[in-house]
């Protein structure tokens, strides 16, 4: 039950269509809420301590020898999502900035997010393709960390960094 609770981040993941979008949205407010109360810090350490629960809970909750990746299996896009944010919020807090403020940043870190763990090019197939916990994990995460290098290069353009 705890398991499920967690794979599915609270039951998020057994909405339709499309779950793993749902539960890239539901981290969003998430995120905002650990890093207001904790700041950047707080955003990586959750980011450790769930996402060390959620491959725990996957291995659970879909044996070896099951179906792993199920969709409605989605802690591993929170973790992804939140990893995504990461420069947002530490943008946000060395600017000594409301998280609010960077708004355009939350948005490019989910629509990125989305666009590489649906694409998965690269890496983030390699991971999706090895159908077992650890994969269903390191597929968003890589998804996330090339969300964040967007992330980073889109505000550089933005504020023209380098020019």
């Amino acid at each position: 039950m705890i398991a499920q609770i967690i794979c599915t981040f609270g039951g998020i993941g057994h909405l339709r269509p499309a779950p793993g979008t749902w539960g890239s949205l539901a981290a969003l407010p998430v995120a905002w809420g650990i890093a207001v109360q904790a700041g950047f810090w707080g955003l990586v350490f959750a980011i450790l301590v769930v996402g060390l629960a959620g491959y725990g809970a996957i291995l659970s909750y879909a044996p070896p020898g099951q179906d792993v990746d199920r969709s409605e299996i989605v802690i591993d896009e929170v973790i992804g999502q939140w990893i995504a944010l990461l420069p947002v919020v530490y943008g946000a807090n060395a600017a000594g900035a409301p998280l609010l403020a960077l708004l355009p940043g939350w948005i490019a870190a989910f629509v990125l997010f989305r666009l590489f763990d649906i694409t998965k090019p690269g890496p983030v197939g390699w991971a999706d393709r090895r159908k077992d916990a650890a994969g269903v994990m390191l597929d968003d995460v890589i998804a996330g960390v090339f969300a964040a290098l967007g992330v980073l290069l889109l505000a550089a353009l933005y504020h023209g960094v380098g020019a």
